[in-house]
C-alpha cells in the first residue's frame, strides 16, 4: 500500500501547504490524475498522482502545513483492502456450537474479551441475533460502547461538531466568524479558508463571542479600516528572497531609451498577415525577449552569476520571464533560449505564462534561469528598476512604448515612439562598462528588428 508523502516541488522547498484535495477518501485515482493542490515556497500548483488505486486514507486536511517527506495520504488497491472483508466468516464459525446452555455460555465468555479488545461492530450485531441475550447482559452490552463516545463528545466540544481546517479556524478567529454558521465545501463538508473568507465578506456569519471576550486574540477589524492578511507561503519566500537580494547584492542601475519606431513598424507588418497567421501573434514583448537573449550571446560575460570566490559563466542562456499571478510573482524559464527562433520564444513564453496563471506548471519549469526580463509596459509603466533574482547577474525592466518628440535624420523634430529600458546589475559580476556594452547591443537589435528574424 503506497504512502503518499509531501513532495519537494522546488529546490528551496522545506514544507508545503495542502490548499485543497481534488479527490475524496474512497475515490479511485489514476496515475497522472490531479490529486491535490499544493502551495510551495514559490507557487501554488496542481499535484498529480503517481499511483493507480483508491484514496484510502487522508492524513492532512485542507490548509494544513506539512514538512517535505511527511506522509499525507495512502493510495491502496482492492487487493490490499480485501483482508478486512474476510474477518466475518471467521467470527461466524465461532458461533456455530450451540448444543446446550453450557456451550452458549462458554461462547459468550470467549467473545466478550474479543469485543472489548478488537470492538468489531458487525460481530456484536450478529451475536445479538444468533444468541438470545440475557436480561442482565443486554443493558451492559449497549451501554459499554456508547459511554466512551458520549465522553469523547464532551471532551472535544465544538471541535467534534464543526469540521474545519487549521487555517480556516485561524482566519475565523481573526474575522470573528462563527464556524457553526458556515457551510463547508471541503471533503466531508469540512470548512476551508475560502469558506470562512466568503462568510466574512458577505457578513452572513454571526460574530464569534469567544474572540470578543479573549483580549489575547488578534485585534478585531472595524468596518472601513482594512484587514490584517496573513502571508501565504509564496509571499513569505518572496519577502525573504528580496531581502536576500537587495541587502547583500550590490545593485547598480543603467538606463537607455530606444527608438521604438522600427519595432512598432515590424510588429504592424507581422500583424497584417492576418489573425490566422502564426506571425500575427508575435508581440513587441517577444521581440524584447529575443533581443535580450541574442545580446547575451554577443556579450557572454553578462550571462553569469557570483559564487563565493568565483564567477560562474553559463553556456546556455536560460531566460526567466516575470509573470504576475494572484499570489505574487512567478518566473518561468525558457531553457537554452539562444537556440530558439523568435516564433519559438513567442510560443514558449505564452504557454509558460498561461500555465503559470492557471497553476499548471512543473517545478523544473520555474527553477534556475541565468537572466530575467520584467515587462510592465503593458500596464502603463513608463520606466522602473527591478530587483535582481539571485543568483542571476542582472535583470531587465521594460517600460511602455509611448509617443515622444524625436529628431529625425533631417534634424527635424517629429512624433516618434520611445521605450525606456533599465538594467539592474550585480556589481560583483558586471561592471559599468560591461553593462553598457550589453545595452548597446540590445539597443542595436531592437532598433533593427529584422536582425531578430534571422
Amino acid at each position: 500500500m503506497p504512502e503518499i508523502t509531501m513532495p519537494k516541488l522546488s529546490d528551496t522547498m522545506t514544507e508545503g501547504t495542502l490548499v485543497s484535495w481534488k479527490k475524496k477518501k474512497g475515490d479511485k485515482v489514476s496515475a497522472g490524475e490531479v490529486l491535490a493542490e499544493i502551495e510551495t515556497d514559490k507557487a501554488t500548483m496542481e499535484w498529480e498522482s503517481t499511483e493507480d488505486g483508491t484514496l484510502t486514507e487522508i492524513y492532512v486536511e485542507e490548509g494544513g502545513k506539512v514538512n517535505v517527506g511527511d506522509k499525507i495520504a495512502i493510495i491502496g488497491s482492492e487487493v490490499e483492502e480485501a483482508p478486512q472483508k474476510k474477518e466475518e466468516p471467521e467470527k461466524k464459525e465461532e458461533k456455530k456450537p450451540e448444543a446446550g446452555k453450557e456451550k452458549k455460555a462458554e461462547t459468550k465468555q470467549e467473545k466478550k474479551p474479543q469485543a472489548e479488545t478488537e470492538k468489531p461492530a458487525p460481530a456484536e450485531e450478529e451475536e445479538e441475533e444468533t444468541a438470545p441475550p440475557k436480561e442482565e447482559e443486554k443493558p451492559a452490552k449497549r451501554a459499554e460502547p456508547k459511554k466512551p463516545a458520549a465522553k469523547a463528545k464532551i471532551d472535544e466540544g465544538e471541535e467534534a461538531r464543526v469540521k474545519a481546517s487549521p487555517v480556516a479556524r485561524r482566519v475565523a478567529a481573526e474575522f470573528g466568524v462563527d464556524l457553526s454558521s458556515v457551510s463547508g465545501t471541503g471533503p466531508d463538508g469540512r470548512i476551508t479558508e475560502s469558506d470562512v473568507r466568503t462568510a466574512a465578506k458577505s457578513k452572513t456569519a454571526a460574530p464569534q463571542k469567544a474572540v470578543a471576550a479573549d483580549k489575547s486574540a488578534a485585534p478585531a477589524v472595524k468596518a472601513g479600516e482594512g484587514a490584517r492578511i496573513n502571508l501565504s507561503g509564496m509571499r513569505k519566500v518572496i519577502a525573504e528572497r528580496l531581502v536576500t537580494s537587495k541587502a547583500p547584492v550590490p545593485h547598480f542601475y543603467l538606463n537607455i531609451d530606444i527608438d521604438a519606431g522600427p519595432l512598432m513598424a515590424a510588429r504592424a507588418e507581422l500583424k497584417s498577415a492576418g489573425e490566422g497567421a502564426d506571425a500575427s501573434k508575435i508581440t513587441v514583448n517577444d521581440f524584447v525577449l529575443k533581443a535580450a537573449v541574442q545580446a547575451a550571446v554577443k556579450v557572454p560575460k553578462v550571462n553569469a552569476s557570483f559564487d563565493g570566490d568565483a564567477i560562474v559563466q553559463y553556456a546556455d542562456v536560460d531566460l526567466g520571464i516575470a509573470v504576475a499571478i494572484e499570489e505574487g510573482l512567478l518566473t518561468p524559464v525558457i531553457r537554452a533560449a539562444q537556440n530558439k527562433s523568435l516564433r519559438e520564444i513567442s510560443e514558449t513564453a505564452k504557454d509558460l505564462a498561461h500555465r503559470a496563471r492557471n497553476k499548471r506548471m512543473k517545478p523544473e519549469e520555474f527553477q534556475g534561469g541565468t537572466l530575467t526580463v520584467s515587462n510592465l509596459g503593458g500596464m502603463g509603466i513608463d520606466s522602473f528598476s527591478a530587483i535582481i533574482n539571485p543568483p542571476q547577474g542582472f535583470i531587465l525592466a521594460i517600460g511602455a512604448i509611448s509617443k515622444k518628440p524625436v529628431v529625425d535624420n533631417c534634424d527635424q523634430i517629429v512624433v516618434g515612439h520611445g521605450m525606456s529600458i533599465w538594467m539592474s546589475c550585480d556589481h560583483r559580476v558586471i561592471d559599468g562598462a560591461l553593462g553598457a556594452e550589453y545595452l548597446k547591443e540590445l539597443r542595436h537589435l531592437l532598433e533593427n528588428p529584422a536582425l531578430l528574424l534571422v
